[in-house]
């Protein structure tokens, strides 16, 4: 028994562990202004999980859609298994999202609103299970994006020249 109270007490101070990253979205941080986020456990086959543990998927262009009550994400291309048999998974076929229900209606609200939309930002594995990391998210103007690209330049050169102070 105290075995168990120990790995608890080891969970809680470390939530990190047990994470490991297959893929981020890094272009939503550049292309949207992200107001909030969730994590939703993914519906796979056997295959897909496969292919996901390789490091095989592309999230470019892809969304989730509220549909019947349900959330579905679309255009997530998730590669062919190597080893896999004629049961080998469609690449981009629409994929299941696992959210509470309480948290489905709060979306539902909120994508109806004007310009909103929903994006994975990445995809992980949490405890051997699949999971992705969902943002609501407005775009940005094109104006937003230079400034989004100068901040960054002035940031890196602030280091730059702290660095060689130093």
């Amino acid at each position: 028994m105290t075995r168990s109270t120990s790995r608890k007490k080891f969970q809680k101070n470390n939530p990190q562990e047990g994470i490991k990253i297959v893929v981020t979205n890094r272009k939503a941080r550049y292309d949207y202004h992200i107001l909030d986020t969730w994590e939703a456990g993914i519906v796979l086959v056997g295959t897909e999980v496969k292919s996901l543990r390789q490091g095989k998927i592309n999230l470019t262009d892809s969304f989730a859609v509220v549909e019947d009550g349900e959330l579905f994400l679309y255009n997530v291309h998730i590669a062919l298994y190597d080893q896999g048999s004629h049961f080998n998974h469609e690449p981009t076929r629409r994929r299941k999202l696992l959210l509470h229900r309480s948290e489905i209606n709060r979306l539902i609200g909120r994508v109806v609103e004007k310009g909103l939309t929903l994006i994975p930002l990445k995809v992980y594995f949490s405890r051997g299970r699949a999971k992705v990391e969902l943002a609501l998210v407005k775009g940005k103007r094109e104006y937003d994006r230079r400034r989004t690209i100068a901040d960054r330049d002035a940031r890196r050169d602030m280091e730059r020249t702290l660095k060689g102070r130093l």
